[in-house]
């Protein structure tokens, strides 16, 4: 008899349809029959062993919850009968429903409820153990998970435990995983934490991948890329991190049409074995990263979803450094432009902040142009050490893409047909800020010129889900924050020769350290942003979410109450 091995996930849902993850123990078919009488099955694939389905379901009705079963080879695996949880369900928006939106990033897996956390309780189940306790309430409508979903390169005590059962640790690549079979393990321990569970089979979910669901730094310069291609394991993680963030994550971002039309989900489903097709695929996308896209569109109403690969799709070469490949940047301007009028507001999520503490930034602007041989070969020596060392890495690191983007966004949200707000949706970082951008007079930024941003924009980050956040990490971003810090910012671009970024922008809200997420509800052209953190119950109690800031972003004259 089958056995549901991992989820399910609510993945894609809209007014009237929704899809489902799961993974069970051996071939057969999975349906999700729906309380209202909605249904849909899917055949099971295979990958390396293991065997999914993504099932979708039409025909439900828009403005209801709507409790739903899982079934393999028609036996009931999901909910449990011991579930401590209230039934999970399907919640699908009416047309003029609020849109909520939370999100956040980097996430290591909780430890089990009898050990002690050593970095705090964590915000999923936190959130998860809200709606539990009050299912009729306020949930997101989606959940955005911006980024190191799993950690391939930190792995825990047990995972390590079980790692050294199957293998050598003594060999490269040690303790972090090596291959398929291995990032299984990573999710399992993920998404098996009982409320995440739980919390992810009731709530949608998007997700896009950081750094170390592959690897610290990944795909950070040309050359650090040529020094892991010469190691003895870098392939088979590499070709493992894709086919698995492809299978956990990337297919249940896509909606149902999209699903019906791709080419590489149907050879996989056709073929008794899919491996051999999923890791030709990986290949690929190896050899020549911009035949694949990892990019994807999501609209909720009047709200529109553009989640950005900020890492495979990089161009590396010193001499045409950029964050996306022409093809990637195409696509984003194609996604932000269509429709003029068609959306109250744009959300552009990316893992890694375009708006950083200026200090940082300044940095990472330096540093590009050190490497770019600026000050010449020694310098660029030691600029290529010192990105590394500093994970000088983000947009800043990518000064024209940098540019494209403020130009994008000001393009984007300008005219009669604006957006109300254009809110940029980051992580990675390691604390929570809010920062606004201001177009300098006269290219953009004033009501009167022609190339201002009607629309309110901002740079929202929220980081980390549940993770550490050393004392030097805190006191880094402060001070990077700082007028201290942003005149020694200064210097280093001085020295650099940068020109300076086409955009000036100032922190309006933060930062706040300890394990978070942040909220957007968006009707119709408003918009409020909250922040809540995880906090551990007084005399041994339960975790529960804290805010910590609430505010109306809307206007552009509004003030972000901190």
């Amino acid at each position: 008899m089958a056995e549901l091995r991992l989820g399910p996930l609510l993945r894609y849902v809209d007014g009237s349809s929704a899809t489902f993850w799961v993974e069970a123990s051996r071939p057969c078919t999975a349906e999700v029959r729906c309380a209202d009488g909605a249904r849909g099955s899917a055949r099971t694939f295979q990958v390396a062993g293991h065997h999914y389905a993504l099932v979708p379901v039409s025909g439900l009705t828009p403005g209801t919850d709507t409790a739903y079963e899982v079934l393999l080879d028609g036996v009931g695996v999901w909910p449990s009968a011991d579930s401590p949880f209230p039934p999970s369900v399907v919640r699908t928006r009416g047309e003029e429903d609020a849109v909520r939106v939370t999100f956040g990033s980097c996430r290591w897996a909780a430890p089990p409820a009898d050990e002690k956390d050593p970095v705090g309780p964590d915000a999923l189940d936190t959130l998860a153990a809200r709606i539990a306790s009050e299912p009729e309430s306020e949930r997101p409508d989606v959940l955005l998970l911006l980024g190191d979903q799993v950690y391939a390169d930190e792995t825990s005590k047990a995972t390590q435990r079980w790692l050294a059962a199957r293998r050598n640790l003594a060999d490269p690549p040690g303790d972090q995983v090596a291959d398929y079979e291995e990032y299984t393990r990573l999710y399992y321990e993920s998404w098996l934490d009982p409320e995440v569970r739980w919390l992810l089979s009731t709530v949608p979910s998007c997700m896009i991948f950081d750094d170390h669901d592959v690897i610290d730094d990944w795909n950070t310069s040309a050359s650090w890329l040529a020094d892991m291609r010469a190691t003895v394991w870098w392939r088979e993680r590499l070709m493992s991190g894709l086919m698995s963030y492809w299978v956990h994550q990337h297919l249940g971002n896509l909606s149902p049409r999209e699903l019906a039309e791709d080419a590489l989900y149907a050879a996989v489903r056709e073929t008794p074995d899919g491996t051999d097709v999923l890791s030709a695929f990986a290949a690929q996308s190896d050899a020549d990263p911009a035949s694949v896209r990892w990019s994807y569109r999501r609209d909720f109403g009047r709200v529109r979803l553009l989640m950005v690969d900020t890492r495979a799709a990089r161009v590396l070469a010193e001499d045409r450094r950029a964050m996306l490949d022409p093809g990637e940047e195409r696509w984003l301007r194609e996604q932000a432009l269509d429709a003029p009028g068609s959306c109250d507001h744009l959300l552009i999520g990316t893992s890694l902040p375009w708006l950083l503490p200026h200090l940082v930034h300044d940095a990472e602007t330096w540093d590009a142009a050190l490497c770019r041989g600026e000050r010449g070969p020694r310098w660029a020596r030691f600029g290529e050490k010192l990105r590394r060392r500093a994970d000088l890495e983000h947009w800043a690191a990518f000064p024209a893409s940098f540019a494209a983007l403020a130009e994008l966004i000001a393009e984007a949200g300008s005219g009669p047909d604006a957006p109300a707000t254009v809110s940029v949706l980051s992580g990675d970082v390691h604390h929570a800020y809010i920062a606004e951008p201001q177009w300098p007079s006269g290219t953009s930024g004033t009501p009167d010129s022609p190339r201002s941003p009607d629309a309110r924009v901002l740079q929202l980050t929220c980081s980390p889900v549940h993770n550490s956040i050393p004392l030097s990490i805190r006191l880094g971003f402060r001070f990077g924050w700082s007028a201290v810090g942003r005149a020694i910012g200064r210097r280093f671009t001085g020295h650099g020769k940068c020109d300076r970024p086409p955009v000036d922008w100032r922190k309006t809200g933060g930062p706040w350290f300890g394990n978070q997420l942040m909220t957007l509800t968006l009707q119709g052209r408003s918009a409020r942003l909250r922040l809540e953190q995880a906090r551990a119950g007084k005399g041994g109690g339960a975790a529960r979410l804290r805010t910590v800031m609430e505010s109306d972003i809307g206007s552009r004259t509004s003030e972000i109450s901190s």
